[in-house]
């Protein structure tokens, strides 16, 4: 009786794990203005898998609200853009 309690909470665990686990975030493109082929690429990947953009809002939020749980920026979206040092000059 003792080593099925285990078996179940080991299996209870598991699941419990996994069921959690999401895909990584994808990561930051340079390319502002995508063209040729890497454009038809981006066209076909879901908005959720293409990499953050700058100066992409749109896709950009909707990445952020997936994987994150909100649409607001963190300062390191604004240091990987290049517009902290901006927002801080001014």
């Amino acid at each position: 009786m003792k080593n099925l309690l285990l078996i179940g909470c080991a299996l209870l665990t598991t699941c419990m794990t996994f069921s959690g686990v999401k895909a990584a975030e994808p990561g930051w493109s340079p390319v502002i203005v995508a063209t040729g082929d890497y454009r038809q690429q981006l066209e076909k990947t879901p908005i959720v898998r293409r990499p953050y953009r700058p100066f992409h809002f749109y896709g950009n939020t909707i990445r952020r609200r997936h994987y994150r749980g909100t649409a607001i920026p963190t300062p390191r979206d604004l240091v990987t853009t290049g517009l902290l040092p901006v927002m801080l000059r001014n």
